[in-house]
């Protein structure tokens, strides 16, 4: 993904096989999950008058930015900070402050960012934050800004690991880091196995990924 690409724009990847035949985004298909703490969420907001829908772009923007900061580290880019207020540079930074101090404790080495790849077996398609040795271990690295780790986070990357598998490599397992953007949100991680993974993409994600095929066919929701 370009840097350009991080700094706000909302550029939805079109993901395509072999043979040009375009194919839903792993995020697209996680979409179809009911998400109750999103709604939560957007319940709470309106009981305070406040529009849910500003506030989501809002954040993610700063997500956005978050994201793009961390992969400037991994990569060694010079960030481009010129088109953000000064309040999202500051809520990103502390993202990237809490990315370091996490960083200081673990190797990684031969890292892959913003890696985009399809599955030709199953048709979709999917980009990984990060891919690399983690310690010596072959890892997908997740990066998630907000208030915590949901169940939807995990389905995603065992839907990763499938096209991490399909593109010649391996992964030995997937960590989720949940970087807060202010003092009210904290630090987490969230380490997901391979046997946790291949249960999520089984019983989960290819359910999901039928249920989205069949609402395409017949329009359901």
């Amino acid at each position: 993904m370009s840097k350009k690409e991080f700094r706000g724009t909302k550029v939805h990847t079109r993901y395509r096989l072999s043979d040009g035949t375009i194919v839903p985004g792993a995020t697209t298909v996680l979409g179809m999950l009911a998400k109750p703490a999103l709604m939560h969420w957007s319940w709470q907001l309106g009981l305070e008058g406040l529009d849910y829908r500003k506030h989501r772009d809002k954040a993610a923007d700063i997500g956005t930015l978050a994201h793009y900061l961390i992969q400037c580290d991994i990569t060694g880019e010079e960030p481009d900070l010129t088109a953000y207020s000064h309040e999202m540079v500051d809520k990103a930074e502390n993202c990237l402050i809490s990315w370091y101090e996490w960083r200081k404790s673990h190797k990684i080495i031969d890292a892959i960012s913003e890696k985009q790849m399809v599955s030709e077996q199953y048709g979709y398609g999917g980009t990984a934050d990060c891919i690399c040795y983690l310690n010596g271990i072959p890892t997908l690295l997740d990066f998630k800004t907000g208030k915590g780790i949901y169940p939807s986070m995990l389905v995603q990357l065992a839907a990763y690991r499938q096209l991490v598998i399909e593109n010649d490599m391996w992964c030995g397992q997937a960590i989720i880091l949940n970087i807060g953007r202010d003092e009210n949100e904290s630090f987490n991680t969230q380490t997901v196995t391979v046997g946790e993974m291949d249960e999520l993409f089984n019983e989960i994600f290819l359910p999901a990924l039928r249920i989205y095929r069949a609402n395409k066919k017949w329009k359901v929701v």
